[in-house]
Order: structure tokens, then sequence, then C-alpha cells
């Protein structure tokens, strides 16, 4: 059931929509999964079932990374607090993880320095002592060991952190950055090349129940058409993240909540605040959690926040305490303190912890103290949940919940692993673009129309090329499918993003053939999401 197709431009259309849209219409047997939901969780797993050969199909309402999965840290790392906390387990297998993942995907996942500052000297000593532990859980890996920072290496290391933070100098140590939304289109594209059914837009709307009361498929809505269809499945896989519950309780009415919903907040600030290539890691803040302050994408990323919601939300809005919060601790270690006139995006996330057994279904209470780790857990009537952990440990995630399908249903798979997959576009060596060896068609489609070329944007790298790209090789439906989470444009530069708008639904309507009033009806949308990555100014003298 490969996805591949020839597309009216001559280039292997790796992802075609209407051609698994015919496979869903058309099935006349079951599919061995049915997936639900697109983030990183879910896409991990559609991939994992895909490459030991097994027929799947994944459906996601909205966009690949609508909700958490494009919101993260952008960090690939093995957890510093989790070893604090004692877990030293989550801390070896994310560690072991993370050199998987820059293997896997050199292009998208590098190495980053990381300056931690110290109050003194005993603890730089318990500092590097502790990084000395980090790095030997590593093993083997292309990451740099830790070392001790003198004041002046501190200093050197990143040139606007405030004198006092590094009066006794700090420990530098290396974790892996990544770009989170563009990693999961390249992970549902190698989905796709191992003939996987990816869709976004379509959204389970039903259970499908056997006359034994197992769960035997679903009822899929096309929410571009709104046409319905029942896929049949032989095992059908929960994993929407934060919004599991509520399937959960599609499927049994009785089930009880697992999810302990937490906001994290993240503001984005010119490169100017930050303009070295090292993050700036505050070991403790005033929450009792740890904040990063990270270069990325030509901007600085501070983040995050750990709020405990009673509810999780498709888009949902920072509370302005929290961006005061980051705003305040930031400027607590910078030579300057950035205001809400610096900003130039905000962007959220909710983080679907599992609460703890004892803690009972109705409690919020401290999310950051919660494990990190996954859980997965099958209903009665056979329907398998995986939520919790994330994103540096989402392939072992998802060869876990293959696992378990595997030994719940009597599935027959090839026996293959995805552990040395290289995904799409990886290059051989590191590389600057995000594209990886994508980059060199991108650069094909300006050499024939060199217009393509041209920023949008002087704020931003976007190109009319990039809109292209994402339309017909990237399932790219929507304004914001591109400014989101093709290219991160919402994320870095709100009011740039919202400038350009127009332009990229005129060369989305072009490629897709839609008219003036579904351009328009895309800038109206649009807006009304862009207002939750803005951030009001300080109206108070």
């Amino acid at each position: 059931m490969a996805g591949s197709c020839e597309t009216k431009h001559g280039m292997a259309d790796i992802m075609n929509r209407e051609s698994y849209l015919n496979q869903v219409r058309g099935q006349r047997d079951p599919f061995d999964l049915v997936v639900i939901g697109g983030g990183a969780t879910g896409v991990g797993v559609a991939l994992d079932g895909a490459v030991r050969g097994l027929s799947v199909l994944l459906i996601e309402q909205s966009d690949f990374g609508k909700g958490t999965s494009s919101r993260s840290t952008k960090l690939i790392h093995g957890g510093v607090r989790y070893l604090q906390q004692g877990n030293v387990s989550l801390v070896r297998e994310s560690l072991r993880e993370r050199a998987r993942l820059q293997a896997n995907a050199p292009h998208l996942v590098h190495p980053l320095p990381f300056l931690v500052p110290c109050e003194s000297l005993w603890q730089r000593f318990m500092m590097r002592v502790g990084f000395v532990l980090y790095d030997l859980l590593a093993g083997k890996s292309h990451f740099p060991r830790a070392y001790g920072a003198s004041p002046e290496r501190a200093k050197q290391a990143a040139s606007t952190i405030q004198s006092r933070r590094v009066h006794w100098g700090g420990v530098v140590y290396h974790d892996g950055q990544f770009d989170d939304a563009r990693l999961l289109i390249h992970m549902a594209m190698t989905a796709a090349e191992h003939g996987a059914c990816v869709l976004n837009a379509a959204k389970a709307v039903d259970l499908l129940h056997g006359e034994d009361g197992q769960v035997c498929g679903v009822t899929v809505e096309d929410q571009l058409t709104q046409a319905r269809h029942d896929v049949q499945a032989r095992c059908v896989i929960n994993a929407t993240g934060p919004f599991c519950d509520e399937l959960r309780r599609n499927d049994d009415a009785t089930a009880e909540p697992i999810i302990a919903p937490s906001q994290g907040v993240h503001v984005v600030l010119p490169r100017e605040f930050l303009p070295d290539e090292t993050a700036i890691i505050v070991p403790k803040t005033s929450d009792g959690r740890v904040l990063f302050l990270i270069p990325w994408h030509g901007h600085v990323v501070v983040g995050t926040t750990d709020t405990p919601i009673e509810q999780a939300t498709l888009e949902p809005t920072a509370q302005q305490e929290e961006i005061d919060f980051l705003l305040r601790t930031a400027g607590d270690y910078l030579t300057r303190t950035p205001t809400r006139e610096d900003c130039l995006s905000v962007f959220v996330g909710i983080r679907p912890l599992v609460r703890p057994p004892s803690r009972g279904s109705g409690t919020r209470g401290d999310t950051k103290s919660i494990s990190r780790d996954h859980t997965i857990l099958t209903s009665k009537s056979g329907m398998i949940t995986i939520t919790g952990g994330k994103w540096t440990t989402v392939r072992q995630m998802a060869e876990d919940c293959i696992d378990r399908a595997v030994e719940q249903t009597d599935l027959k798979t090839n026996g293959k692993s995805t552990k040395e997959l290289r995904l799409h576009a990886a290059t051989q060596t590191p590389s600057d673009s995000v594209y990886g060896t994508d980059a060199d068609l991108i650069d094909q489609l300006i050499a024939v129309t060199p217009e393509l070329g041209e920023p949008l944007h002087r704020e931003l790298s976007i190109r009319p090329a990039d809109v292209v790209w994402a339309v017909r090789h990237e399932m790219a439906l929507t304004v914001e499918d591109v400014l989101a989470r093709r290219t991160r444009a919402m994320f870095l530069h709100i009011e740039a993003a919202k400038s350009i708008a127009p332009e990229v639904a005129r060369l989305m309507a072009d490629e897709l053939g839609r008219d003036q009033a579904w351009q328009d009806q895309q800038i109206s949308q649009f807006q009304a999401t862009a207002k939750h990555f803005e951030i009001v100014p300080n109206l108070e003298p």
C-alpha cells in the first residue's frame, strides 16, 4: 500500500492525500493498525508499524504536530532534572535514543553546548560530578563531554550572561537540539515511504465495536468535505496525547481519567539577547523547574513553565503571569532584561502527563514532579492507549507500543527495527538546512522559477519555494500548516508571519486550484490562530 505516486509536476509525491483517501474509501481488507493522533507518538507508532511490514492508517484531526509536538523546547536530551530526581533508567534510555536520533536525522538533530552557571565552587564541583555521570550514562556518542568553565571561559561562552552569575564559573555540557515539527514531517514521510497511509484533517468521530464488544475500527470524517467512512482494523491505537481520555471514554464510559495536563509556555526573543552559540540553563527557578535560554533559528527561545490546567485545548493560550515569569527569570541572568515589547512570539504546549495511581482522578497538584515515562494501556475492548513520554524517547515508545499490538493481536511482522533507520532526507553529515537532501530539489524549483527564491519577509528565511514544496510534497492544507509547522514563521516572529499570510494564501491557492473566497477564509482563520502567539504589551505605567 505504497503512498508514493507521480504528480503533474513530474516529481515523486511521497505523501498524497487523495491517494490515501481512495484507499480508505475502497478498503477491502482491514488495516493491521489504525493509529489515531498525528503527533510525535502517533507518527512514531505508524512509522514503526510500517517498517515492520504492517498495513497502517494514521489519522489526525488537524495537522501533523498541531499540538504538543511542534511546541517543545526544541531539545533532544537525557533530562538533567530527571537525573536529579534519581530517574537513572529514564535518563539512560533518553541518552541512548538521543544518539540514535542524531545518527538517523543528522540534518535535524545536532549537539548544542549548555552553560550551567554556578553560585559557588561547591556547586560547580557537584555539577561537574553530575555531568560526568550524565556523560557516562550516554556511553559512546558524538556529543562532546562536559567540562568545568572558569568565570572568564563561562563569560566567553555566553557573553550576555550577568558577570555575577558566573563569578564562580560554571559547567558546560552538551545535549541535542532539533526542529520538532520538521522532524515530525520527515518521520511521516518516512512512514509513507514504507507504505503507511498518513492522513491529516481526518478525524476519528467514533469507534467501531464488533458483536463481541471488541474494537474493530473507526469512523473517519474528512474535515475538508465532512464525508464519513467506516474503516476496519485489526488493532486501534489511541495516540492522542493530552486528549486520550476523551477517546478512552468513547470506548468505555467508565474509564477513569489518566491525564494530568500541564501547560508549558515559551517566549521568543531577538538573537541579540543571546548572540553566542551556547545556551544557558537556569538550574532551579523560583517554581522549582529547570529553565532554558536557547539559540534557535536565529532567535532565542526562553522556556518552559509547568502550569497545571483543568483541560487540554487544541490551541492553548499563555497566561500573563507565565510570560512575566519567563521574562523576569531571563532578566535575572541576562545583562539586559527582556520586556513584552521585545517578545517576537509566544507558544504554548500541553504535556500529557500520566497521573500517579494514588493521586485520584480529580487532583491537579504539582505536575513538575510527575514522571515523563510513557504508559501503554489496553482497554477491555482491546484498544491500546499510549501516552506520556517525551520527544526524545518517541522511537522507543513506538517500538514498545507495536510490541504490545503484535502480542495482543498476533500480527505477523518482518522482524525489522527502526533503531538504525535513517529518516527521509537524512544527510550523510550535519546540514544547515532543515530540508536535508530535499533542499537540492527545492533549489531546482528556484532554478526554474527564480522568483520563488526571494524571501517573503526580511525577518524570516521562508521563500515562495518553501510554500510550494510544502503543498506539493508535505501535505500542507492551510496557511497555518505552512507558517506554523512546514516553516516555523509563527513560532519565530508572529507579526512577520501575519504580514506574509496573504501571499502564502495566494501561492497555496495557485497550487491547490482554490479561489479568492478560499484565500479570504484561510487568512481569517490564520489571524484567529495568530492571536494565541501574540503577547499583549504591558499597559501599566
